[in-house]
Order: structure tokens, then C-alpha cells, then sequence
């Protein structure tokens, strides 16, 4: 009795954010914008308030035979402007209006648009703000109702970071990866590369639904903790069932966890570098060339493509392609062994494609 009623609070707790309504998600979850500069921002409100202007004149002026001045003269088109002019910029008439032509153009041309001004200073800050919410909340809610199919990234410090700009340079579009973090310094870099932020710790089920877990085709733990990973990975694993989960952790005996909790592919980041120094004592230009295929927007790369209908029944050591593996039911398989001189349909060929060439 008592462990039930303790799960349901967990339950109950992991609920916490994907309940809280949209608005209410601001500054956690953030969705990137385009940078637009200030005079460019200026610009766009004044273009607005010139529209709204020439909307009340046209108004005005259709309704012209409704309106009369203090001489109880019919309205011109520069009456209507001047009228439209006090009113929108909230001014309103008094005991002292101009009433000659050239005041009141003067009226129009030099103190409205002062007016203008003075009010973008005095409000704009504050409308920005608020209508900054307001366009937050709704982007919140188009990405909350489309995404699918993206990309979790646990953790932007060096491995994240690094990740993420391989994925990209792979072909993986920056409004389809999310990054989860508990440090705001990350998410702001994070933001500034046009990348989706949560602000949490992924350790919650929470975190992880509001960044889509559950929705997304893989999901990528960069933890600077192995225990961390570890958690990360056994939430990640039992809200997403089918994604691809890979993880990084630093001691290779902790690698067993990480496959036990539920991981795809582990990568051992200490064990990793040190094989790469102990070539570089050597053969440096072997690491050379291995970074080179790690960097998939230049110079060689490793891909994965389709076995085509053509191909099928062949040699994966006799294509035109420089071949090193072929991935049959999730098993990679190396080009040399017997089973890569029969390719099947549905086999996927692991190769070497110049990026370069290809861009």
C-alpha cells in the first residue's frame, strides 16, 4: 500500500510541467527566433503606425460630412489627417488648435511624429515584452503540437556542443534538435545556434515529455556524470520505447550500466582519447585522417545509405563505394566478413563519401 501511494506521488510529481498550461512554460522551454535588429524593429512599428494613421483618415474623410471645425467649415483631406493625427496619438483637441493650413501641416509633419517617438521610447520596451510573451506562448504551442521525430540532446557543455555541430554538418536541421540542460549559460549558447532549450534536470520524466522524449527518433545523453547517464537513460528509455538512445560516459566500466538501462550505443569519451594519444605518439597523421572522417561537413565522412534493388546479391567489396561495413538487422557486419559478399534488401552499407564533392 505504502509503495503504491509513493508511486503515484512520483507520478504525480513527473506530471508537474507537462500540465502547467503554455504561457506558463516561458523561459523554460524556448523556441529560437531569428535575430532581427533594432532599427529594423523601429522601422516595422512606425510603418504600423503610419497604417493605422491613413486607415482613421480614410475613415475620416468617407464620414467628412459628419465633422466640422471650430469655424464650422466643411472638412478638407488636411482636416481629416490633422483629426486623425490628435486622436491617435491620443492628444485630443482643446481651447488651442491650430487652424491655418501651415499649423496644422506643421501639426502633422514635426510634432506628431515626436509624438511618435516619444511614445516607441516611453512603450516600446514594455510592449516588447509583453507582446515577446505572447508570441513565446504561441510558438510554444505550433512546436508542442508538430514536433516529431527530433533529436534530444541531455547536456550542452563540450560532448553536447560537439555533438550537435556534427549533426548538423550531417544534414540534421538545428529546429529539430532539443537541447535539455540545467545551466542557463549552455541554454543561452544553445539558443544563439537557432536550437529548442529546456531548462531542467533530464533525470525528471517531466523534463524529458516536455522536450518530446516520447515523440523523438533518438535521443543523445552528454552528461558530464556517469551515474547521471546512467538515470538519464532509464527515464529517456521508458518514456521513448523506440528511440535511439546513445550515451557518453567516461569510464569504461560503467558502460555495462548504460546497456543494461536501456542504451543503444555507448561511447567511452576517456578511453576514446586515450587510444587517439597513443596513436598520435606514433602515427599522428592517423588521427589526423580519423578526425577528418569524424568531421562530416568536410573532407572524408563516414555515411550509412540503403542497400539499392540493384545491389542485392552482390559483394559489398566490389561497389564503387569505399565500403567498410554493412548494418544488417541492427548487427554491423565489417566488409571482410563472408556474410557482406551476399547483400540483402534492407541491409544498410557503412561508407566513406567525400563531403566536399558532395556539397
Amino acid at each position: 500500500m505504502a509503495t503504491g501511494r509513493l508511486r503515484r506521488r512520483m507520478e504525480a510529481l513527473d506530471q508537474t510541467l507537462t500540465t502547467l498550461p503554455d504561457h506558463a512554460l516561458v523561459g523554460t522551454l524556448r523556441i529560437p527566433e531569428t535575430p532581427v535588429s533594432p532599427a529594423r524593429k523601429i522601422a516595422k512599428r512606425v510603418l504600423y503606425a503610419l497604417l493605422a494613421l491613413f486607415a482613421a483618415v480614410f475613415i475620416v474623410y468617407l464620414d467628412r460630412d459628419g465633422y466640422r471645425d471650430v469655424q464650422n467649415d466643411e472638412l478638407s483631406f488636411l482636416d481629416c489627417l490633422y483629426y486623425a493625427t490628435v486622436s491617435l496619438s491620443t492628444t485630443g483637441y482643446g481651447d488651442i488648435t491650430p487652424f491655418t493650413p501651415s499649423a496644422r501641416l506643421i501639426n502633422v509633419l514635426v510634432i506628431t511624429p515626436l509624438r511618435v517617438a516619444f511614445l516607441i521610447v516611453l512603450i516600446g520596451t514594455t510592449v516588447e515584452t509583453l507582446t515577446e510573451a505572447s508570441r513565446q506562448t504561441l510558438k510554444i504551442q505550433q512546436w508542442r503540437r508538430k514536433m516529431r521525430d527530433h533529436i534530444v540532446v541531455v547536456g550542452y557543455g563540450t560532448k553536447g556542443k560537439t555533438a550537435v555541430s556534427a549533426m548538423i554538418g550531417d544534414g540534421a536541421k538545428s529546429g529539430e534538435i532539443v537541447v535539455v540542460d540545467t545551466e542557463r549559460s549552455a541554454l543561452d549558447r544553445a539558443d544563439k545556434a537557432g536550437l529548442v532549450t529546456v531548462h531542467g534536470d533530464a533525470n525528471r520524466a517531466d523534463v524529458l515529455r516536455l522536450a518530446g522524449a516520447q515523440h523523438a527518433k533518438a535521443i543523445v545523453v552528454a552528461t558530464n556524470s556517469d551515474p547521471t547517464a546512467v538515470l538519464v537513460t532509464l527515464t529517456a528509455r521508458e518514456l521513448a520505447p523506440k528511440a535511439k538512445i546513445i550515451a557518453s560516459i567516461r569510464e569504461s566500466e560503467n558502460q555495462h550500466l548504460l546497456l543494461q538501462s536501456g542504451a543503444d550505443s555507448v561511447v567511452v569519451s576517456s578511453e576514446t582519447a586515450g587510444r587517439l594519444l597513443g596513436m598520435a605518439a606514433n602515427t599522428p597523421t592517423v588521427v589526423e585522417l580519423i578526425e577528418d572522417l569524424l568531421t562530416p561537413d568536410a573532407g572524408f565522412a563516414i555515411a550509412e545509405r540503403d542497400v539499392t534493388s540493384k545491389e542485392v546479391g552482390g559483394s559489398a567489396r566490389h561497389l564503387s563505394d569505399l565500403v567498410l561495413g554493412v548494418v544488417r538487422e541492427g548487427n554491423l557486419v565489417r566488409v571482410d566478413a563472408p556474410e557482406a559478399d551476399a547483400m540483402e534488401l534492407g541491409d544498410r552499407l557503412l561508407y566513406i563519401r567525400n563531403a566536399d564533392a558532395d556539397r
